[in-house]
């Protein structure tokens, strides 16, 4: 335990004054008794037991000593439990999330849905968002700065082409909180990395259209995520039929892979949406296995002392008042 203001301590050096004041009085008590005694004004004192004598004048003193302490705001340091976890946005940024067969576009609408989905999260979840295309980047770390991860959702905007294996990787390391490499060999390209941890309390929201362009293979990256615990929830984005998008002048048709999103969610024991919606994204919250964690926490305790001196106080008039007839 520590004291803000320990100066304050200086004040229970006047307890011993307290307690030799409290002595006198008794004696002049027992001197004024007994001098009108003598002149049969009033009866002899009966011996009265030492415990009542001592026990609310003790209880008092407690409370005088607790009051000295707590004017030097004591903290102390508490265990504060929660529930905690660490859910990823992982957002396809690809130029056939340009495409118009969601309104207003695919990339418009999943971040309308993230941000709805970041908003309506309790504080302890942690938020990170993870933007890829071609390559994958963190553009915002796990952080309960709600701010921040609504800052990076805005900053999206779409462009090259599509790795969904890359984006289940780049939200591995995010949620590891280093660097999670996949091996690729050229004959059958398989998650080989090394042990990344276990991470039952995290998932991979993968907003994406599923139309995959380029490596690694994301049902090896989502093989590697099952190891890891993490479920990835895809939201597919856009219609199985498809659209025409112009990338550079050049038409080019897309349409939402299902299957592969599906055969994503199926092999980390996750779910795939059809819709980006509020609805499908809380579905999604209420899916994640938050895990109970342990945060030490520094707190001002001065209201507990107060409150147990109160209470010392009112014990010992209570008692001195039944069994004296009068307060200490």
């Amino acid at each position: 335990m520590t004291f803000t203001w320990p100066w304050a301590l200086l004040t229970l050096l006047l307890l011993p004054l307290l307690v030799a004041s409290y002595r006198r009085l008794r004696r002049r008590r027992a001197g004024r008794r007994a001098a009108l005694a003598s002149l049969g004004l009033v009866g002899t004192a009966t011996t009265v037991p030492r415990l009542r004598r001592s026990l609310p004048a003790a209880l008092f003193l407690g409370a005088v000593t607790l009051l000295s302490l707590g004017s030097a705001r004591p903290e102390a340091t508490v265990p504060e439990p929660r529930r905690e976890g660490t859910v990823v946005l992982a957002f396809d940024v690809s130029n056939s999330m340009a495409a118009t067969d969601l309104q207003p576009t695919r990339m418009a609408a999943a971040k309308a849905a993230g941000r709805a989905f970041v908003q309506r999260q309790p504080a302890s979840i942690r938020l990170a968002v993870v933007a890829f295309g071609e390559s994958g980047v963190i553009s915002s770390r796990p952080t309960t700065d709600r701010a921040a991860v609504l800052a990076a959702v805005d900053r999206l905007a779409p462009q090259g082409g599509t790795a969904l294996g890359r984006g289940i990787q780049t939200s591995l390391s995010a949620i590891a909180g280093r660097t999670v490499e996949l091996d690729e060999p050229k004959e059958s390209p398989t998650a080989t990395a090394d042990d990344i941890g276990y991470y039952g309390s995290a998932a991979v929201i993968l907003l994406s259209d599923g139309e995959n362009t380029a490596g690694p293979d994301p049902v090896a990256a989502a093989e590697l995520a099952s190891t890891a615990g993490v479920k990835i929830y895809p939201v597919g984005l856009g219609s199985p039929s498809g659209t025409v998008v112009d990338i550079d002048g050049f038409k080019v048709a897309t349409a939402l892979d299902e299957p592969l999103l599906r055969q994503i969610a199926a092999t980390t024991d996750g779910r795939y949406f059809a819709a980006a919606d509020e609805r499908a994204l809380n579905q999604v919250y209420q899916s994640i296995e938050l895990s109970w964690t342990v945060e030490s926490k520094r707190i001002e305790v001065t209201a507990l002392f107060a409150l147990t001196a109160a209470v010392l106080v009112l014990l010992a008039a209570g008692l001195s008042f039944a069994w004296s007839g009068r307060v200490i």
